[in-house]
């Protein structure tokens, strides 16, 4: 029976059950963000602090190493959908570093602690009259996340990936000494960090650019009534040579129909347009773009700028429709609006085997990097392999740079990230032949998976993606084989449950 709720009316558990502990989970979390961290707020103890990681690392040492090390922080915090299984077995590191630590407005850099999330940044920077030029979605992401994992937002297509916008990193290696590296000092570390996942060392703070930013973001919408997914791939790839654009971003509800959604920063607004559609009374934002495409009207919106940092946060994308089939509803928005979603922390943190498993076998939550001029190719094999709508379209610019991620050639290129979140509607859907087979065709077209979701690859494919020439010399370099474990076996199925 509870397998039964679970999977067809699991709205029963997040609304009689979920929602009222989220309310609590939210006011303990906002008293542990605003007060408990206020308290403890101490950028000036950053360097002693950092000394207290060191000396955990040579304890480590002094001990034998006799396990590989790993951040202590609880895996039900992570934004991966998965709990890690290989905490269990490694020496947890205490890495207690949650600060913004100073703005250089002359250099346009701010420099920050691993733990500090995109909310205390954005809170901190916006006031200023700046912002970070790619901010992902959620304000629970940490910069450390970001960085040894994947960031990217609509102005990536201009900025990059969150790498991208990192200026320099500090890291303790593995025999407990700290190194800086950037472009210039250092470089082969700085390029091999990003999606390293914690295996070259621990990272305690990095230097990020800011931009100047304004009070909105003047929106518009186009809709696409296409009879081919070409014509989705020629209006991002407009979007995207139109440098007066700040963010770009698409909506796709068919193989070939979408919203393209093009943006840039104002101070200025036409008041009756100015949408704040973080209320929690407002409609998804989703199907609020949909109504653009039903209607098949172009449309000009002014967003307050906080409000398009979170557009889709309020239904996890289009997520909670899966969790909460009537929470679109006007009643249901009015009564309880304010309590979605229920955080994603806290999903993981209720979830039994059963819903583990129910999740693993009729759920989608992946993100697949592709060329742009292969957009049309891969929306064309989703819709054979999952029938999977809405699918988020957000192109960004693959630099051409060392590391684990970069394009075939040596000149930067335009890819698109394609975001896949909910339940296919293909019969039958088999879990592990449907991601497999996307996954054969990302390495076919030189794409890439995001790794916070299900990963099916071997060993073998798994390298065969990401290019580990530079990630191996360093792990040789800085002696990581015996202190962290590789990429692999932290991402891959067998160091999640």
């Amino acid at each position: 029976m509870l397998e039964y709720l679970l999977t067809h009316h699991r709205w029963i558990f997040v609304c009689f059950f979920l929602l009222p502990i989220s309310a609590v989970y939210k006011v303990l979390f906002y008293i542990r963000n605003k007060v408990v961290f206020w308290l403890a707020s101490a950028p000036k103890r950053h360097d002693s602090r950092v000394k207290h990681i060191q000396r955990q690392v040579r304890q480590w040492k002094s001990d034998g190493s006799r396990n590989f090390m790993c951040t202590a922080r609880p895996g039900w915090l992570t934004m991966c959908i998965k709990v890690p299984r290989y905490k269990e077995t490694c020496t947890n590191i205490k890495v207690d570093l949650y600060d913004v630590l100073n703005v250089d407005e002359a250099r346009k850099v701010v420099r920050v602690e691993p733990l500090a999330t995109m909310g205390q940044v954005t809170s901190l920077l916006n006031p200023l009259g700046w912002t970070l030029p790619v901010i992902p979605e959620l304000d629970d992401l940490t910069v450390g996340g970001l960085i040894m994992g994947c960031g990217i937002e609509t102005s990536s297509y201009k900025y990059g990936l969150f790498q991208n916008i990192c200026v320099s990193f500090e890291v303790v290696l593995a025999d407990g000494s700290v190194v800086t590296c950037s472009k210039d000092d250092n470089p082969d570390l700085f390029y091999a960090v990003p999606w390293s996942h914690g295996t070259l060392g621990f990272l305690v703070s990095a230097e990020l650019q800011i931009v100047k930013t304004s009070q909105y973001v003047r929106i518009h919408y186009k809709p696409i009534q296409g009879s081919s997914s070409r014509q989705l791939v020629d209006a991002v790839q407009r979007g995207c040579e139109n440098c007066e654009n700040d963010f770009v971003e698409c909506l796709v509800y068919s193989k070939s129909t979408g919203v393209i959604m093009t943006g840039q920063y104002t101070d200025g607004c036409e008041p009756d347009k100015v949408n704040t559609i973080s209320r929690f009374w407002k409609p998804w934002f989703f199907l609020h773009v949909k109504r653009f495409l039903l209607e098949d009207r172009e449309a000009i919106e002014y967003i307050p700028l906080r409000d398009y940092y979170h557009r889709h946060t309020k239904s996890i994308f289009w997520e909670l429709q899966d969790i909460i089939p009537f929470g679109n509803n006007v009643m249901f928005r009015y009564l309880f609006g304010w309590l979605v979603p229920p955080p994603v922390s806290l999903l993981k943190l209720t979830q039994t085997n059963t819903t583990k498993r129910l999740y693993e076998l009729h759920h989608v939550v992946q993100d697949i990097l592709v060329p742009v001029n292969k957009m049309s190719d891969t929306l064309n094999m989703l819709d054979k392999q999952l029938q999977l709508y809405p699918i988020w379209i957000c192109p960004f610019k693959l630099t051409s740079q060392p590391g684990l991620v970069h394009p075939l050639g040596d000149e930067d290129e335009m890819y698109v990230d394609i975001g896949l979140y909910g339940n296919p509607q293909v019969k039958p859907f088999i879990a592990k032949d449907c991601i497999r087979n996307i996954e054969q065709f990302a390495r076919q077209v030189h794409g890439f998976q995001m790794l916070y979701g299900d990963t099916y690859m071997s060993r073998e494919e798994f390298h065969e993606m990401f290019d580990h020439t530079c990630y191996n010399e360093m792990r040789k370099k800085l002696n990581c084989e015996n202190a962290f474990p590789e990429i692999y076996d932290k991402v891959c199925k067998a160091a999640r449950k």
